[in-house]
């Protein structure tokens, strides 16, 4: 559908919408601040739909923006990448795009292994969903257990995987040219 027939159904949606919730023009006039006139050229089709004439309708009526114009449907939001396995660990994308910012969850079996570091272009953040995983970054070996989060720069010798006790489930944000998660979180009351 093209933008002219999409538009010319906006003042026809508006007309249907009013009437069947019995307002009157004078009465969305008033709750709106837009003339009766403008209204009625606007439902008839003689004025072209804006933002300032639609979200006061928007408002008045109680319904979302994409209601008035007859916005298409969104595409389905879910993710179907298939998983992949490297290194001994699933990987489930969470990201379609390929390039920039890319989101992945991760499980590792149970498994111990000597950590080799390794350094690569990049800034990587990881959260723990459940077990414990392993972080050597630079002279720093730590283990992170469910809801914990680490960030680092993939340019620091690192290493992270399975504790060896048990399996490891968490989530991984990478970004190949370093690009820095924003996580915006409120400090705890003390």
């Amino acid at each position: 559908m093209s933008t002219e027939d999409v538009l010319a159904e906006v003042g026809p949606r508006l007309r249907r919408l009013r009437k069947d919730r019995r307002v009157t023009l004078a009465a969305l006039a008033e709750t709106t601040g837009i003339s009766v006139s403008t209204l009625s050229r606007l439902e008839s089709g003689l004025r072209k739909p804006s933002l300032e004439l639609l979200l006061p309708i928007a408002q008045a009526h109680q319904v979302p923006l994409d209601e008035l114009v007859g916005a298409p449907p969104v595409g389905d939001p879910r993710v179907r990448a298939k998983p992949f396995e490297r290194g001994g660990r699933t990987f489930y994308p969470l990201t379609r795009q390929p390039g920039g910012l890319q989101a992945y969850k991760a499980i590792e079996p149970k498994r111990s292994e000597e950590p080799r570091t390794r350094t690569h272009e990049g800034y990587e953040w990881l959260y723990v969903l459940s077990g414990k995983l392993r972080l050597v970054l630079g002279e720093h070996d730590v283990v992170l257990t469910a809801g914990e989060a680490a960030e680092f720069d993939t340019r620091v010798p690192h290493w992270f995987g399975s504790t060896g006790e048990g399996p490891v489930e968490f989530l991984s944000l990478f970004g190949p040219q370093g690009e820095r998660m924003h996580v915006r979180a409120r400090p705890k009351k003390t």
